[in-house]
């Protein structure tokens, strides 16, 4: 036994102790996520080289996500229909574009969200305030990996951290959940953006 937590032992009798947090089963995050049909939240994201930029982050399961950056950035991140869409605001150019399934983002997004698939979880720890889940797609590990942070009491999705394949990472952190709201489909359609930017 340490030392320190040797000392401390005999107060344990005289102290409650505060309950700590169990790690959430993989079965119960599953259900959680395979439950969110459509989030709307703030986010900051903490980019690979330190910078920060903050937004607006809307999700529709299965497949589509939308991601605006706030001035002065107003860059522009859609997924839908299989594809990525990167619109870059000091730019005239249609978006970069890339399948879906090339992004770890990919694994919270799918229609049916099952993290206990094999190897899909690579890391499953409890760190006293959070679990932490981190999973890649097993056919494709070269894609990197996202981490996501869940607190428990109600379980909730706080933060993900997504390593791309060449080991960079990127943080983006929420804000409260409006979940269940309805979402256009035309906020998600990389094709109308792109006519609406060029023209």
């Amino acid at each position: 036994m340490n030392r320190r937590f040797a000392l401390l032992a005999p107060l344990t009798l005289l102290l409650p102790l505060p309950a700590a947090a169990e790690k959430i089963s993989l079965a119960a995050l599953s259900d959680y996520l395979n439950g969110l049909t459509t989030v709307e939240t703030d986010f900051t994201q903490i980019n690979a080289d330190g910078t920060i930029s903050t937004g607006k982050i809307f999700i529709h399961r299965p497949g589509r996500v939308r991601f605006e950056y706030a001035p002065p950035d107003r860059s522009l991140v859609i997924a839908g229909g299989q594809q990525v869409a990167i619109f870059d605001a000091k730019s005239n150019q249609p978006p970069e574009q890339y399948p879906l399934k090339r992004t770890p983002l990919n694994l919270i997004l799918a229609e049916n969200i099952d993290l206990g698939r094999a190897e899909m979880v690579v890391g499953h720890s409890e760190d006293g305030t959070s679990t932490r889940v981190r999973a890649q797609d097993p056919e494709y590990p070269e894609y990197g990996s996202i981490e996501l942070v869940f607190t428990s009491d109600p379980v909730e999705l706080r933060q993900w951290i997504i390593t791309d394949d060449l080991g960079s990472q990127t943080t983006v952190i929420l804000g409260e959940m409006i979940k269940g709201g309805a979402l256009g489909a035309s906020i998600f359609d990389i094709t109308a953006e792109t006519t609406k930017r060029l023209n």
